[in-house]
This record gives structure tokens, sequence and C-alpha cells, in this order.
């Protein structure tokens, strides 16, 4: 273990060095472990016969300096286990650090300040794990930082870590401090003080790596610096904090909600219990989303915990060995070995949950059944009752399911008479699934591409055939491995998926891999009213959605008439008025007029729910973040797997231009639709990695032409011609044509490419893509992508001011970092409004970001050249009373700016009206207004004038 620096005089003395270098030396005691002869014997004779405290550990380290005679006892070890880790540790982390040094002294102080500050952060960690018995230590951390970097008691401290920040070539040992909003650091060491203050909305890139000259450091990146820090006891914790916290920031830059989930992170300690609670929320978080993405379940559930154990399958007979997970809404299985089996048995759908007899063969099993006859036994339990008692106290919340049976679903009562029926049955209701649907809406068994379908199986010969086998393989699957939300996932379901997916069980396949379906069921009715609230109503998403209903495939004849139409029209609508923060965006219309060939309305709104909000996330906000994010990922993979190409085609900048489309339409807008829906299956079961590892054998497939490619048009249409010609060769009926294939065949078209051997071919050379690395390089681009836009908006506002003000361009860029710094502090901070009324993505990039009275004064006192001592706050008030215009206590950069020019560049006639209206209403307070008023009327009067007619 570490041990406080104590001076040793003598240090060959009853010790013998077994490991060296110019720093340090590994010390066994004589007589321990092998040999020693009579010396040995001596001292371990006097060892053994000490009192039990007194005795010494058999293994230390000193530290050492070349010009001094005196050694530092550094760490101590009872096996030459737990020293060597020691010693292997100051090797990787110290020695080369302190080999920079230019002085024997300060290498002494350094190592001794490191050690001291890993003792400490030791011995709070093992608090923690005491159940935090000490929050006094925590609180006093917290007053510290407030104290140190002048921080408000609204700022929320998360944890705090000892570690080196690296000032040029020197560390400075100290301690880091991650709170909500900013990454502090504060160092004192040989009279030096250091100090250091980086908001998580400043952060462009965060890095952890480990370099010749930063050994095993953290890299984090603003604008104008990079900092670097290193020497943590446990690096991997801190570096997955600081992304949470930045995270979070990016969030903040996007939409105002983030500020919301900020402040229902707990408050600072002021108890035992709650010393870390804030790091054990974000924790919470962090297990919550990585919970929801693998099993594709809502937003709102919440991990209660997981177990070990093991999983019969009787398709397998055979114990499955993985992790058992338990939600408020949920009971979930992930096979310890990828993709051997997958389980999520919704609450709603359980019916009975008992313990089984245990014996040696199955040790304390549970059995689950459900209300369609299905039976899971879980087994190797190690808490059993609990788990089984916090299973009954979910099941007992959990609303009876049995709505689909006895209500029928309240949808739209003007489409029957406003559109062309999409149902034979118009005259009575349809039934499927257990849901009822309104007559003249498509019933749950039909998508539009039933009204319309173009040849009876029966009549088209062998590709009929094999679309009917594809049925019969998945019945066969359905028998073995169950149907519906309960349905064993294995494997061969994966295999099945990439075969291509039949056109019948497509609707309720892609509603179950996706998710889509446990949430269309726990909100019965839900889409029936919304597009009842959204009918008549006019936005800018509804003008948008009007202009490209006609461009959604029109090539399919489902969409040429207005019973397609109009269901899209709905669907897009009715989305819209759910999530007014995306409303709608281009790319929405493709991709849900193939949702509607393939489902009725309910549940492509649903499909479209689940694609939008969390298998595409910030695809389809008004910057499609989500889509950028995904081009820089799909960049950062060509470096990775192409590295010839990705040079090649960065030069000609054709990347970033060809996957934007790729990705926001899932290939439907860039190939062949029978050929682009098989993607849309695979999708729909493995998520976006299929995307990319078909995005990368598209380049592999085309890599000799595009390396001969001089200009960007050249590679783009080899691409565009490439995906025109990919084929589904199985497809029932004749294909859908394709309008850009048309326009670029040409009189020489290309080899036409089977879509299931690009599949295939994506599959055998790009198939260890792993989602969780996706993630990791999804976080590292959201950085870099929301910082880019920021600077975007930074450089829209300033060419827009710079016709209004007389600023240069640098000033105004100072200008607009101060005003938006100001902004996120009182959205950090709180005050008398919310952070949604200081911030509009709607309005212009002038007017989003607002500042409130107690702002506009602090930078109205440290930039504004009038100064009135004492009257400086009454006139900053004045101002700002005069600026804003629509009085709702808030005033945005471009009235700002206005004021300010004012003062600065206004000419003598300028400065004097500004000054004069400071003295009227709107800027006098009430109580002012009644003074103004009787000095207004008295310099109005008649009075004599002067012998010089003044």
């Amino acid at each position: 273990m570490w041990i406080q620096p104590e001076e040793v005089l003598l240090a060959g003395a009853l010790w013998v060095s077994e490991r060296a270098n110019p720093f340090f030396i590994l010390q066994r005691r004589r007589g321990h472990g092998r040999g020693g002869g009579l010396s040995g014997l001596l001292v371990g004779t006097l060892d053994v016969v000490l009192d039990s405290s007194a005795r010494v550990a058999p293994y230390r380290i000193l530290l050492q300096t070349a010009d001094s005679q005196i050694y530092w006892s550094i760490a101590c070890g009872s096996s030459r286990k737990e020293i060597t880790e020691h010693w292997d540790w100051l090797e990787s982390n110290l020695l080369q650090t302190i080999s920079i040094f230019d002085n024997d002294e300060d290498v002494t102080t350094f190592v001794k300040g490191k050690i001291s500050g890993i003792i400490a952060e030791e011995n709070r960690l093992k608090q923690g794990d005491e159940q935090e018995e000490d929050c006094g230590k925590f609180r006093e951390a917290e007053l510290k930082m407030r104290r140190l970097f002048g921080m408000p008691d609204e700022e929320k401290l998360v944890n705090y870590y000892s570690c080196s920040y690296w000032k040029g070539r020197v560390p400075r040992q100290g301690w880091l401090y991650l709170s909500v909003n900013h990454l502090c650091f504060y160092s004192f060491l040989l009279g030096k003080e250091v100090t250091l203050v980086v908001q998580w909305t400043e952060v462009t890139q965060l890095e952890k790596n480990a370099t010749l000259v930063f050994p095993e450091s953290v890299r984090v990146s603003t604008r104008d610096t990079e900092h670097f820090f290193s020497m943590f006891l446990n690096i991997n914790d801190t570096f997955k904090l600081m992304e949470q916290l930045a995270n979070i920031a990016m969030r903040q830059l996007l939409d105002n909600e983030a500020f919301a989930a900020d402040r229902s992170l707990p408050k600072p300690c002021k108890t035992l219990k709650n010393v870390s609670a804030l790091k054990r929320d974000l924790d919470a978080r962090a297990k919550n989303e990585r919970y929801r993405t693998m099993f594709r379940l809502t937003q709102d559930e919440r991990l209660d915990g997981h177990t070990d154990c093991t999983l019969w399958t009787p398709f397998a007979k055979m114990h499955v060995v993985g992790q058992l997970f338990i939600s408020n809404n949920y009971i979930c299985f992930n096979s310890r070995e990828e993709d051997l089996c997958q389980l999520i048995i919704p609450l709603r759908e359980v019916s009975i949950v008992e313990k089984a007899d245990s014996s040696s063969v199955l040790p304390c099993p549970v059995s689950i059944s459900t209300k369609n006859k299905m039976n899971f036994l879980f087994a190797n339990l190690k808490d059993r009752d609990f788990l089984v008692q916090r299973i009954s106290d979910f099941l007992q919340r959990t609303p009876d399911s049995s709505w689909g049976d006895t209500s029928p679903l309240s949808l739209i009562g003007h489409s029957a008479s406003s559109s062309t029926p999409l149902s034979s049955s118009a005259g009575s209701e349809s039934v499927h699934r257990g849901r009822h649907y309104h007559p003249g809406l498509p019933t749950a068994s039909q998508g539009l591409l039933q009204l319309y379908h173009r040849d009876t199986p029966e009549d088209l010969g062998p590709k009929a055939m094999k679309e009917k086998m594809k049925e019969e393989a998945w019945n066969i699957h359905f028998s073995e491995f169950g149907r519906g939300v309960c349905m064993y996932r294995t494997s061969r379901t994966r295999e099945l998926v990439l075969n291509g997916i039949p056109e019948r069980l497509r609707g309720e396949l892609w509603l179950l891999f996706s998710g889509a379906q446990n949430e269309m069921a726990t909100h019965p009715g839900y889409y029936g009213d919304l597009v009842e609230q959204a009918m008549g109503l006019c936005s800018l998403a509804t003008e948008e959605i009007e202009r490209d209903l006609h461009r959604s495939m029109p090539e399919h004849r489902a969409f040429q008439n207005e019973t397609g139409i109009a269901a899209l029209r709905r669907v897009l609508t009715a989305y819209a008025h759910r999530n007014p923060g995306i409303g709608y965006c281009q790319a929405m219309n493709i991709v849900t007029s193939v949702l509607l060939l393939y489902c009725p309305e309910e549940e492509a709104f649903w499909l479209l729910v689940a694609l939008c909000e969390r298998m595409l996330p910030d695809y389809y906000n008004t910057r499609v973040v989500g889509a950028l994010v995904d081009q820089g990922v799909f960049e950062e993979l060509t470096r990775a797997f192409l590295p010839l190409l990705y040079e090649h085609m960065q030069e000609l900048g054709v990347i970033s231009t060809i996957s934007l489309s790729w990705f926001l339409t899932l290939f439907l807008s860039v190939m062949p639709f029978d050929s682009a829906v098989l993607l849309v299956d695979c999708f729909f079961y493995e998520g976006i990695k299929v995307i990319f590892q078909v995005a990368l054998a598209v380049l592999h497939d085309n890599m000799d032409a595009l390396l001969s490619c001089s200009d960007e048009g050249e590679a783009m249409t080899i691409l565009g011609r490439y995906l025109d010609n990919v084929v589904n060769k199985q497809t029932v009926a004749p294909p859908i044509p394709h309008l850009h294939a048309l326009l670029t065949s040409g009189d020489d078209p290309p080899p036409e490419i089977d879509i299931f051997d690009l599949i295939k071919s994506s599959y055998e050379k790009f198939g260890s893509l792993r989602s969780d690395v996706i993630e990791q390089m999804r976080f590292k681009q959201r950085l870099k992508v929301i910082q880019s836009l920021e600077d975007t908006a930074k450089r829209s506002v300033v060419r827009a001011m710079m016709t209004e003000s007389a600023f240069s361009i640098e000033e105004l860029e100072e200008l607009y970092c101060l005003f938006k710094s100001k902004h996120m502090t009182s959205c950090y901070w709180g005050s008398s409004s919310s952070a949604a009324e200081r911030h509009d993505p709607s309005l212009p990039y002038l007017e989003q970001y607002r500042i409130d009275p107690a702002q506009f004064t602090q930078l109205f006192t440290a930039l504004a050249p009038w100064i009135c001592g004492a009257n400086t706050a009454t006139l900053s008030a004045r101002l700002f009373r005069l600026l804003d215009q629509n009085q709702d206590g808030l005033v945005n950069f471009k009235e700002f700016i206005t004021g300010l020019s004012g003062m600065y560049h206004g000419d003598m006639t300028e400065k004097l009206k500004l000054l004069y209206k400071l003295h009227l209403p709107p800027a006098l307070c009430p109580e002012e207004a009644e003074s103004a008023l009787e000095a207004t009327q008295f310099f109005t009067e008649d009075v004599p004038r002067d012998s010089y007619g003044g």
C-alpha cells in the first residue's frame, strides 16, 4: 500500500534491493523469501519476536535522488504481487514525468505530493464504500470549490480527484473538481498557484490517451487551448464522469430540456447519506441509457437492478448464462455470449411469478408465465426471495393490459367521409392483434402495400415460392421461439432478418424489433387523439409537410392518389404535434411513406416515434445534428477501415456530401425501393451499425474507381450509378422504378449488384463493428458537431450585426461570447425565468439568447463607457428597460449591441439623444416616471426668450 513519505537514512540496512531505476528502489526485507544467510536469519527472528503492530512489511519502495543521501519510503507490501503493482504504476505514470525536472528537490517535492494525494483519494473512496460515513470532507471540498473559483451555492459538485495538471512541461499536483457545469483545477505547490476553470459547454474534444510526453492522460480541448491531466488513481472512472458531464452540456446547447434535467439532479449533500448523490444519479442515468438501448425501451424506463442468472432455452435444451434485468415495466434477459439469446417480457403480459423447487442441478429457480401461455425458467439467482418480491411490487403497479379486447380506439372520425376508404369492409370494424380500428382506416393487417398489391403470389412462379418459403421459415421460427414481444431473439432470428422479412410479416416484425409495439400497447388511443388535436392547425411544420407530401415516393401508386397522401399527412402532422421540438424535417416524409406501405397509420406513427426519438436520436431536428454526428463517425470508420480511400475522398470532399442522404433516409432515397427496404429490415433489428456496414461496403466495392476520380462530381456519379443498380432479385412483383436511375442510366448501365450479396459482404468485411464502440465515437463527434454549429451561429450573428453596429468583427465575436456565457450562466443557476423563456431556437440567431436585468447590469458595469459610480446600477436598469421593447424582462443580443454601440460609436447628437431617452418612459421605473412627468411639464412651458432669440 502507499504510505505517507518517511525519511530513511540507511537504505541498505536489513534490506536487499531487487529492482532499481534512477529514482526508485524496490527492496525486500532480509530473511523474507529466498535465502538470506545468517543476517537474514537474524532479521527474520527479530521480526517474528516483535509485537505484531511493530512488524515490518517484507517489501518496500524508496524514492531516491542522485545528489541526496536521504531516501523516502513511499510504499510497502506484504506480498511480491502487491509491491510489483505499485512499482509498475510508478514506472508507467511517474518515471518519465519526473525525468524532465531540473533539480532533485523538485522531484522529491512532486513525488511526495503525488503520493499524499493518492492516499487521500484512497481514503475517500474507502469511506464511500463504507456507506460514506464522513460527509464532512465532501462538503468541505464543495465549499472549497466555491471559494476558490467563485461559484454560487447553486453549482453542484459531482466529484473531485487528485491528479496532475500539465502547465508546459511541468506537472502541477493538485485537485480536479468536476461540477455539473464546470471543470476546475487548483494547485498550490512550491509557492506557485494554478487555477483553471472550463465550462463544459466550451469543451470541443475530450480524449483519454497515452503518449511519450503525457503518460495515460486526459486531454480536454477548447477552441483556444488544450489541457492535459494525468496520474489519476482510477483514470477510467474519472474519464467516464467527464464524458457524462460533457454530454449533458452538449444537450444544453441543443435544447432547453437539458437544463430541466440538470435541475432534476439531487441537491448538494447536507446529510450523511447524500454525500455522492449526484454521482450516483449520473451513474444511474448511464445505466438506464445502456439498458434502454440494449432492449429498445422507452425513455421513461428506469432500471431497478440486475443480477447474474441462467435461462432455460427449450429450443436449445440448455441453460444459457447471462444477466436478468428488472425495471418498472419489464423483465429482460441478455446472454453473456453475444447473439445467443435475448428476451423482453413486459410486465403487462405476466400472469404468474413463482419460486420453483430448488435442486443441485437447478438452484434457486424462478418461473415466469405469460398470458399467452409462455413459460420462462430462470435459475442460479443469488437473492431469489428479494427478486420475486421486487417483481411482485412492480406487477401490483402495472395497469391491466386487457384494453385491446374491451374498448375500440377512437381514431379519425372524419376520414371515412373525407377520403377514399382504405378498407374493403367499410361497414364493420376489423379486428386484428386484439385491437379495434375505425372503419375507413387501414386495418391492423393492412398497410398501403396490401391495398395496392400488384399481383397474387400464386401467379408469379419461383419468386413467389421463395416468398412462401420465407414465410414458412418464420412460422417455424414462431412455433419454436415464440411470437410477439416475448419471443426468444437468437442468432437464428438474425439470420432470418438478413435473408429478408416477408412482406406479409414486415410491419409486425418492424414494430416488434424497434420496440414501438410496447409503446403503442401502453398508449391506447393516443394517436387518434393527436390527429384530432392537430386537425386544422397551421404552423411552419404543417406548411412544410404539405409542400413535401407529393414528393414522397411519387413513383409508387399508393401515393399517387388522395388515400395514401391523406394517411401520410395525418401521421406527419400528428408527430409534429407530439414533438414540436422536431416538428417536421425533410426525409421524414420518405421514411414515413415506406412505413405506411407495410403498417396501418397508428403503427406507422409509433415506428416514426421509435426512429426519431430512440433509434436515430437528433437526426430530424432543425439542424440534423444526429445525422451530422453519424457522418463524422462514418468518416472516422472510413479512415480506420479504408485509409487510402479516406485520404483521397477527403481531398475531393465527397464523404460529407454522400453520407448525409444515405443516413437520413436509410438509403431509401438513393437505392431502388425493393432493395432499400431490406436494409430497413436489418436496421430495425441491428440498429445503426448495419447502415455503417453497408455504407463502408459500398465504398469498398467502388474503391478502384473512386481512387481514379479527379473531382467530386465524378465520384458522386460513380456511387450514384452503383446504388441505382443494387437490385433485389427475390422481389415478388415487378420492381418499382427508381427516378434517379431512370434519369442517369445512360446507354451502358453498370452491372447489377444483388442486395443480398451487398449485405453479406458488409457483414463479412465490417461485421466486427460493435454498437458500444459506435456510441463512443458518437460522443466524440457530438462535441465536434455541436461546437461547429455554435461557431456557425456566431459567424451568422456577427455578419448580421456588422451592418447595424460600428464594432469590428473581433469585438462582436468577443461580445457574443460574453453575452452567451451570461445567458448560459443564468440557465445553470436559475432565476425568475426558465431556460425555455431565455432561449427560443425558432428565432433568428440574433434573438435566440437572452439575459435578464441582473446579467445585463454585470455586462454594463464591465463594458459600458458610461460608469457613474453609485448611479451605475440605476443607469443600467434604465437602459435595460429602454432596450426591452416587448417588456418581457429579457434582452437579446441584437438589442444589447444596439445600446452598447450607441454609447461607444454614436456621434455626440446620438449619445445626447440616448442619454435624454434614459430620463423618459419607458426607461424609468414607475416611481421615477412620476417625477419625470413633472419635469417634462416644467420644460415644455412657455418661457421668455433671451435677447439672442434663445
